[in-house]
């Protein structure tokens, strides 16, 4: 992945100071339990977009693990589209999640929505995600700032890079510095998918910020059947991982059902990931070796 910059990027980013990239600062890793993210190793967080009930979720939890995912995701307040929608379990999906870390040694990710419940969820979470919808709620942006947790953002359906950018500045100025970035689709005209990934995104934060960069391709198709490929382009352009929607039973999910794998297909994506996880390796190793070259012309 070459480090030059697009000379109209420059003072485009680089005003968000505390998470673009500088000579002293190319590239930043987030500490999570026993691993780091971004440091070369592509980690895979997935699970059920909500928490149901404690056999889903253990269910879960040890299939991801043994297919090699290193977080379990699951949503214990769920911010829906329609008031009649499920919208989670609450304190007591935050006590199955906790469950599902101590049974299998998953660290967890789970959305908060309210700065008013920051506190709480740091007490179970590993990792606090920003959704979409709240990637612009500066009032939980700031709480975010002194949670004590790693923080990962999503980029908003509708927003540009520099304005997640500058969201991710006003979680650093609030006095935290370990975000995550997430492109997870943005909305366009297109509707034969949920959302339309944006897959230069990664390339570009990836040159203009310090900060890991995952992708989200459950909530980017909408369509199961995408997910593996996306999966597989995220790892090419080099994402330092994904977030994947996996459920025991996605035709009966209570919330995203279409674009939920289950434990087969999960399985079987991970095992087809190897050869393209291969290639970023050898890209990276290549990268500094290509510069060299280019430059001695």
């Amino acid at each position: 992945m070459t480090s030059r910059m697009n000379p109209k990027w420059n003072g485009q980013f680089s005003c968000f100071d505390l998470v673009a990239k500088t000579a002293s600062c190319p590239r930043s890793v987030v500490r999570v339990r026993d691993f780091e993210i971004g440091d070369g190793e592509f980690v895979v967080m997935a699970g059920p977009c909500a928490v149901e009930s404690e056999s889903q979720l253990l269910r879960t939890a040890e299939a991801v693990a043994r297919a090699g995912a290193r977080v379990l995701r699951g949503g214990a307040y769920k911010p829906r589209s329609s008031p009649y929608a499920f919208q989670g379990l609450g304190v007591e999906g935050l006590k199955l999640l906790r469950k599902a870390r101590e049974e299998t040694g998953l660290a967890i990710i789970t959305e908060v929505m309210s700065e008013e419940d920051v506190d709480l969820i740091a007490e179970y979470a590993d990792i606090m995600q920003v959704g979409t919808r709240s990637m612009e709620n500066f009032a939980l942006l700031e709480a975010l700032g002194g949670c004590g947790r790693p923080v990962f953002l999503k980029r908003g359906m509708t927003a540009t890079l520099e304005e997640f950018l500058r969201s991710a500045q006003v979680i650093a100025l609030a006095g935290n510095l370990q975000i995550i970035l997430c492109e997870r689709g943005i909305r366009t005209f297109e509707t034969a998918t949920r959302n339309t990934l944006d897959i230069a995104a990664v390339p570009v934060l990836k040159t203009v910020s310090h900060l890991p960069v995952v992708v989200d391709p459950s909530h980017a198709a909408g369509v199961r059947s995408l997910v593996p490929v996306l999966s597989r382009a995220a790892a090419v352009v080099g994402a330092d991982g994904l977030l994947v929607e996996v459920h025991p039973t996605p035709e009966q999910a209570m919330s995203d059902g279409n674009q939920s794998l289950n434990f087969a297909e999960f399985r079987h994506m991970m095992a087809d990931l190897q050869p393209y996880l291969e290639l970023q390796h050898a890209s990276r190793q290549l990268g500094p070796q290509l510069l060299a070259a280019g430059g001695a012309d």
